[in-house]
């Protein structure tokens, strides 16, 4: 099951001012987040990010916020993003089969998201290495049950060459240049 930019979204999950920097190895999240978000912006898969209570736990990073597309967060207050009713309605109006989901914590809001989706139907693609916990045993033990669930666990570098699709791609040159 390969991902494709047509049928792909990129949902980022929480990466929010008072949580990523108590996150193992933010620095890791906030790179491969904003290789996710460029490769997106230049591949036209479209991205929803959530922000699990923003008055208590700030707005999306910076680092990745500057990157959203206008009108791309939603507010939660679940910890599984699909037991949102603005979060499905909003990936419902994308269109798309397949999620590719990065963000923190991957043992609770990440984990709880990409189960609630893939129960729902959605083929479910979580990145590994654009995800993180602030117990990194919580985020390993998280992969190994999303692998065991039917989920993909993946990294950076095959969501973006798989939705590059090969070299003779137009843009190409732009995507690998993200991974240089």
């Amino acid at each position: 099951m390969l991902m494709r930019a047509e049928t792909s979204a990129l949902i980022v999950v929480d990466v929010q001012e008072r949580l990523c920097p108590v996150i193992d190895d933010p620095r890791r999240v906030l790179f491969n987040g904003a290789r996710l978000l460029k490769g997106a912006a230049v591949l036209d898969v479209p991205v929803l990010c959530t922000e699990q209570y923003p008055k208590g736990l700030g707005p999306t990073m910076i680092d990745l916020r500057a990157l959203l597309p206008e009108g791309a967060v939603v507010e939660k207050t679940r910890f599984g993003s699909w037991d949102e009713a603005a979060v499905r309605d909003r990936w419902r109006a994308l269109d798309r089969a397949q999620a590719v989901i990065c963000g923190t914590e991957a043992h609770i809001c990440v984990l709880q998201t990409a189960l609630g989706m893939r129960a729902a139907g959605v083929d479910v693609f979580v990145i590994a290495d654009a995800c993180g916990s602030r117990d990194p045993n919580n985020e390993r033990a998280a992969m190994a049950r999303l692998a065991a669930a039917g989920c993909q666990v993946v990294t950076t570098e095959m969501v973006l060459f798989e939705w590059l699709g090969g070299k003779d791609h137009p843009r190409f040159k732009d995507i690998n240049a993200l991974v240089r």
